[in-house]
């Protein structure tokens, strides 16, 4: 919200509560996904390590737009198409060694709850029935809309297209509630039969799951608007408090260069690049860049990423790493380490410090040394693998970036 960084203050001291918006599970997960379950896995390891009891929820929007019409064209229940995707997302998530969320709901578990938050809404006048069955938000009421991504509501209302037959009482006003169409999954409300709309998901699971308030509110980087932007609107004019003290959105992924997407041909799911590249590979390219920074995705940069990789595994090759060694952070690659994610997670100066202590081990080969850099790469989530099996699964395949 400051738009700057700002010192870190728990709401309630030695925890905190994260909440990152999750995958709409209609197709496989692909490099941007990859990049905010690495990003935010790495921040949620390295504040457990900085000892922190930290509670992980990350949602899975499992009712949509795009589901229902995936499903109908598929001939199956957005049930049966929504699971098959979530164990999918499962098993990317293993792949690239991301820790599972401590709670991971499901937008269809949590139906009552989203029709008490849209209740409430309509109570305080926050919100309104519209004629065609749908509920919407009433944007002109909250009047710090806009907060977070530095928006204005009059400015906004100026360039906006306004249809003559729109139910809408402003342009801007969203749904909370879709009413059913024919055929369509649904489920009873006050309001008719419907399903609900995105924004009032995370707010209802939010408030269920961590409360009205709490610490970290993480996403991608579509998300600020408007997804963000009514997130608060709605949680703040239902809860009557502040909703989230700090906002973390990962950069944008780019392949070479250009926006990633599927009518460009430029479009890549985890699976597909883990044909060509091992796992830690695709994890280690994603942490060479700082999370907020935009990311380009390419062969070179994937080969490049090998190439490092494979340098910090060849130091401790034949090397027996202590399991139960502790991270003394005195130490003064420690101290360096720790110092870089203290400041926003910066895993780009952590991993030069990775590498600092490598030239170190390479020329004395200290036993010390080699245990502390293995477990300075484990707080990232990489240096996981026994050396010379990661050095023998090198793949020298080549993808078509």
């Amino acid at each position: 919200l400051s738009n700057s960084k700002v010192p870190f203050t728990p709401i309630e001291k030695g925890k905190i509560s994260l909440y990152v918006c999750g995958m709409t599970v209609y197709d496989y997960c692909h490099i941007g996904h990859a990049r905010v379950m690495v990003s935010f896995d790495v921040i949620t390891r390295y504040l457990r390590h900085a000892g922190y009891q930290v509670e992980y929820v990350r949602n899975i929007t499992d009712i949509d737009d795009k589901i229902i019409k995936r499903a109908a064209e598929n001939g199956e229940s957005c049930e049966q198409l929504t699971n098959r995707f979530i164990d999918a997302m499962h098993e990317d998530e293993r792949a690239l060694s991301v820790l599972p969320p401590n709670q991971e709901p499901r937008a269809t578990g949590h139906i009552p709850d989203i029709i008490d938050m849209v209740n409430i809404l309509i109570t305080k006048n926050y919100a309104y029935a519209a004629s065609n069955g749908d509920v919407y938000y009433r944007v002109d009421k909250f009047e710090s809309y806009g907060a977070l991504t530095n928006r204005k509501l009059e400015d906004m209302r100026a360039g906006a297209r306004v249809d003559v037959n729109d139910v809408k009482e402003n342009p801007f006003d969203f749904v909370l509630w879709k009413a059913a169409k024919v055929g369509e999954v649904s489920w009873a409300s006050p309001w008719g039969n419907g399903r609900p709309g995105w924004h009032i998901e995370c707010s209802a699971m939010t408030k269920c799951c961590l409360g009205n308030h709490f610490d970290i509110h993480g996403g991608g980087p579509d998300l600020p608007f408007p997804h963000h932007e009514n997130e608060i609107a709605q949680s703040e004019a239902a809860n009557g408090e502040t909703f989230v003290n700090y906002w973390l959105h990962a950069g944008a992924v780019r392949v070479n260069k250009e926006k990633m997407s599927k009518s460009l041909g430029n479009f890549f799911t985890i699976r597909s690049v883990l044909e060509k590249y091992q796992a830690e590979v695709v994890r280690f390219f994603i942490l060479k860049a700082h999370y907020r920074s935009p990311l380009n995705f390419s062969q070179k940069n994937l080969d490049e990423s090998k190439q490092a990789i494979t340098k910090l595994y060849l130091s401790i090759r034949n090397s027996k790493v202590n399991k139960a060694y502790k991270i003394n952070w005195d130490l003064k690659y420690a101290n360096e380490f720790k110092k870089a994610l203290n400041d926003d997670f910066n895993t780009p100066d952590a991993i030069a410090v990775l590498f600092e202590l490598a030239l170190k081990i390479n020329k004395n080969h200290n036993i010390e040394d080699i245990n502390l850099l293995v477990k300075l790469g484990n707080v990232i989530g990489v240096l996981s693998h026994d050396a010379e099996d990661f050095l023998k699964d090198n793949l020298n395949k080549e993808i078509d970036v």
